[in-house]
């Protein structure tokens, strides 16, 4: 074995896959999924707190906007931190405030109280994602790199539709708290796990010299080959190391692609959090009862579970360039039509279930996108920034939405106006494909 250093992402990309990097997707999933849980809690709850408090949906705004905020700051706080403390710290931090802050909203006796709580809950879940995102990317060999980061990713859209199914098991025996107790205390039982299992990044840790114990540990995991005990390993970036991981995202060559990808992050999640609120209300006033708008709406999450996998595979052999921004165009095509297939109920869940798959399955595969934009040290901030950018369309886009409708005067007119962000960040990601490549980028976009 040449004594030479091998850059760390190479050793992963040229070994085979690992029963430990399954492991490790794994818990990563397994977090996501409880993040996930724990962000759409509050939703699922909010017709027994109009119900027992006595209030109405205006006041329960509060809650709903805390908890947002509360993850646009975890996102543009945790990732610096990531990238100098390390991607485990940070994600056993955020787990465990994340599962004490949903465990004390359960004793919460007023929407006040509620809120701040739901906005310290928030900073926690901020940080879960974009770092799990991380390390599922530095631990994937980039052969299929999209799709192993995409299911681990799933979690989060699994946890989604778990807390329907949970929470309608748990109100009838234990109320609105019982679901909050259940999303508190599942993260912090697995945290033990996360400690005893959970790796640190091997990108993280080929950076400092003072862990090459700790890396070779996790390199003879990955591949017992006795040769690669005496390879020395570094990191891809290393010469930037002085450099802080914010101003990584704006060196020349990152700093349009970055803007870009903020852009298409704020546009698609302003329209995924307009449908996700707004959507079952306009459709029973369109005529659908209650159950059949809550299954036409469902058609949104799960059309994205698919699209997110189906094209994550595509990606693994097109490169993302080539696919993503002509899924975000398909994504502005659905969303028009939805408003022409409103009359008939058939077209309507094939067209919500496109949009889905679309625009969710773009979602998705941004945010992984986003961890191969830039180099080891300043990724966990990369994808966090990114999120941060799309939580603030996340924020505009759940308040504007009686606006919006307004405007439109109808509800084809509100589709079709939602299509407008979407083509917006479709021809962000076309700039970006546009752009010259550069030694941050992965060949995979290339």
């Amino acid at each position: 074995m040449q004594n030479k250093p091998m850059d760390i992402s190479e050793f992963i990309d040229d070994s085979p896959l690992s029963r430990y990097q399954v492991m490790v997707l794994t818990l990563c999933f397994l977090i996501v999924l409880l993040d996930g849980f724990d962000t759409a809690a509050i939703g699922y709850i909010a017709p027994e707190l109009i119900g027992q408090w006595g209030i109405s949906r205006g006041q329960l705004a509060p809650a709903f906007g805390a908890g947002l905020f509360g993850m646009l700051i975890g996102n543009f706080a945790f990732g610096p931190v990531a990238d100098r403390l390390g991607r485990k710290r940070v994600l056993l931090l955020c787990t465990l405030i994340f599962g004490l802050g949903t465990l004390a909203s359960a004793q919460a006796e007023s929407i006040e109280t509620l809120a701040l709580l739901r906005f310290a809950t928030g900073i926690g879940l901020g940080g879960v994602l974009p770092n799990c995102i991380t390390l599922s990317s530095e631990y994937s060999p980039a052969r299929h790199r999209m799709l192993l980061v995409t299911l681990s990713y799933a979690g989060f859209t699994a946890g989604l539709g778990l807390g329907g199914g949970v929470a309608s098991q748990i109100i009838p025996l234990w109320g609105w708290r019982g679901v909050l107790v259940a999303g508190g205390l599942a993260p912090l039982l697995l945290l033990p796990f996360m400690v005893w299992l959970l790796p640190e990044s091997v990108c993280y840790l080929a950076g400092r010299p003072e862990q090459i114990d700790a890396l070779r540990r996790i390199v003879a995991r990955i591949n017992p080959d006795p040769r690669w005990q005496q390879q020395a390993f570094c990191r891809e970036g290393a010469a930037q190391a002085s450099r802080s991981p914010a101003a990584l995202l704006f060196v020349a060559g990152a700093r349009a692609r970055t803007l870009l990808l903020w852009l298409t992050f704020f546009c698609c999640l302003f329209v995924f959090y307009l449908l996700t609120n707004w959507m079952p209300t306009i459709l029973r006033d369109h005529g659908y009862s209650t159950a059949q708008a809550a299954r036409i709406s469902a058609m949104v999450p799960l059309g994205g579970a698919v699209g997110g996998v189906v094209m994550a595979m595509l990606m693994d052999r097109m490169g993302a360039r080539r696919v993503l921004p002509w899924l975000c165009l398909l994504a502005a095509l659905a969303l028009s039509a939805v408003g022409a297939a409103l009359g008939d109920g058939g077209w309507l869940f094939a067209t919500v279930f496109l949009v889905g798959f679309s625009l969710t399955g773009a979602l998705n595969n941004l945010s992984i996108l986003a961890a191969t934009l830039y180099p080891t040290q300043a990724r966990a901030t990369g994808v966090s920034w990114a999120l941060a950018a799309g939580r603030a369309g996340s924020i505009i886009g759940s308040m504007t939405g009686a606006l919006l409708l307004a405007a439109a005067g109808s509800a084809p007119g509100f589709f079709a106006w939602a299509a407008a962000p979407v083509l917006a960040g479709a021809l962000a990601l076309f700039a970006m494909a546009r752009l010259d490549a550069t030694p941050t980028v992965l060949k995979s976009l290339a």
